[in-house]
């Protein structure tokens, strides 16, 4: 018998000629949508479709990924990379002589007489694989045969915001979307309550602001959460006193009907479907995100591990254990500030207490990572929007520091498929340009995706009559990265 007629309703004959009704299975879960404890039940089902279905949901990627997931340590201001991993011993001998400019070279600051600068940094072979380090990074010694170094990226601007948003979005005059909503545009995110690109700022946010994290043209569901530095990580994440769960469901359904009918009748606006899924991510983290992002019941050592009750590291190691958290949680991509590196003088202070707010939690969140299996399939990147120059405008005293660079900076990897152990590309002897393995940022943004599973050319989106990317028009895998 076909299952249709097995679940038919039947009616039987009763005195006075009327039928008597018998319920079949399918009128009994009809049914259930009538009573009042089946609304829990259906908005659970409701839940898990959009979980399914909504513009987060796990996608597959373009081409065979090595990495799940990015957590991407931005180090907002430039730090030098003369003064931390790529050492110059050639300045010693030019210390404060006058430095004369190609046109290749770019710098901040014009007009006047500048000087070469050594760093007043001592520097070490750190690990087996014998990495260039400044003998500040005491912590991040330990994890260097963990790193990739690459000495060979360039940018366009001179600028904190230009090069910041370029950095961050490909675009050097911002509105474009962000490498996190671009990843999880293209791949989505593993947990469904919690937002899949997390942001870490500092107190103030960094030049050029929020738009550093924006989804630009992309939906607005694709867009960074920022969570705060200090008191309650997302403002009105608990319900007012009073309000049930139950009252909240309720009150969200009848604002999803209302908003639906109202998107059906004007199917254009993609912001009124992106506010509605804000809702529903909304009111699923209130369950989730308090036991993220509550540190309190870690393991003391792991707290110590990461500098959390240190006051010099205790911001920084509060960041690095949260981006650990949050990705372990099926977060997709999670950056985080530190800053300002910004040092046009007294450098060697500035730089010092820098390197020791954000030293040891780095290490420990690379030696976490790999302890529990996750380093593997984690792309960790570490840079900042340029470098720093090889000369400064300062003569005599000691308040040395380095102006702007675009032409020479380190970035460095860790986990999710690039060569450990490595030191990619070169500048040339002052620092002053990238001379080897040279590539410009859009390829780094180009190899970032392609780590992470995707096709630069592929993950496009249709806007003001083109396709467009993260890299702009185009760019190339830096092979050399990838192991």
């Amino acid at each position: 018998m076909h299952e249709a007629t097995s679940i038919a309703s039947h009616r039987f004959p009763c005195a006075g000629g009327r039928s008597l009704w018998t319920p079949t299975r399918r009128d009994f879960v009809y049914g259930l949508g009538t009573s009042v404890g089946s609304v829990a039940f259906s908005t659970l089902l409701a839940a898990e479709e959009q979980k399914k279905s909504g513009p987060l949901a796990p996608k597959e990627g373009h081409v065979e990924a090595k990495a799940k997931r990015c957590i991407f340590l931005m180090m907002e201001g430039g730090p030098s990379h003369i003064d931390t991993f790529d050492p110059k011993p050639a300045l010693a001998k030019q210390h404060l002589k006058e430095f004369t400019r190609t046109d290749k070279q770019q710098s901040a600051m014009s007009g006047g007489k500048r000087y070469f600068v050594q760093s007043p940094f001592e520097f070490r072979k750190a690990g087996q694989s014998g990495a260039d380090m400044c003998t500040l990074w005491e912590n991040l010694q330990h994890v260097a045969d963990d790193l990739c170094f690459y000495r060979g990226c360039q940018v366009d601007s001179v600028n904190h915001p230009t090069a910041m948003y370029q950095m961050n979005t490909g675009n050097r005059f911002g509105g474009d979307p962000a490498i996190g909503s671009w990843t999880t545009y293209g791949l989505g995110s593993v947990n469904q309550d919690l937002p899949g690109f997390v942001v870490l700022p500092e107190v103030s946010y960094p030049q050029g602001g929020s738009a550093n994290w924006s989804n630009g043209y992309l939906p607005a569901s694709f867009q960074g959460t920022p969570l705060r530095a200090k008191g309650s990580p997302i403002l009105d994440l608990q319900p007012p006193k009073g309000i049930t769960p139950e009252l909240q469901r309720a009150n969200l359904d009848l604002l999803a009907k209302l908003n639906q009918e109202h998107l059906a009748e004007h199917p254009w606006h993609g912001e009124l479907s992106a506010r509605m899924e804000n809702y529903e991510l909304a009111f699923r983290m209130q369950m989730q995100v308090p036991g993220v992002l509550d540190l309190s019941k870690e393991d003391p050592k792991t707290l110590e591990q990461y500098g959390i009750g240190n006051d010099r590291t205790d911001a920084f190691g509060r960041k690095c254990l949260l981006a650990r958290k949050l990705v372990e949680q099926g977060v997709r991509f999670v950056q985080l500030y530190a800053g300002t590196w910004d040092s046009h003088d007294y450098i060697e202070r500035a730089h010092a207490n820098l390197i020791g707010a954000v030293d040891k939690p780095i290490a420990a969140l690379i030696a976490d990572l790999k302890q529990r299996g996750m380093l593997e399939d984690t792309l960790v990147v570490w840079c900042g929007e340029f470098g720093r120059s090889p000369d400064n405008g300062v003569r005599g005293g000691t308040a040395y520091g380095r102006d702007h660079n675009p032409k020479a900076m380190t970035v460095w990897f860790a986990g999710g498929g690039v060569k450990a152990g490595h030191t990619i590309g070169a500048t040339d002897e002052t620092g002053a340009e990238a001379v080897e393995c040279v590539h410009h940022v859009r390829d780094l943004h180009v190899t970032l995706l392609r780590l992470l599973g995707l096709d630069d050319n592929r993950l496009t989106f249709y806007h003001a009559g083109r396709f467009k990317q993260l890299s702009q028009f185009g760019g190339q895998v830096i092979k050399e990265l990838i192991a």
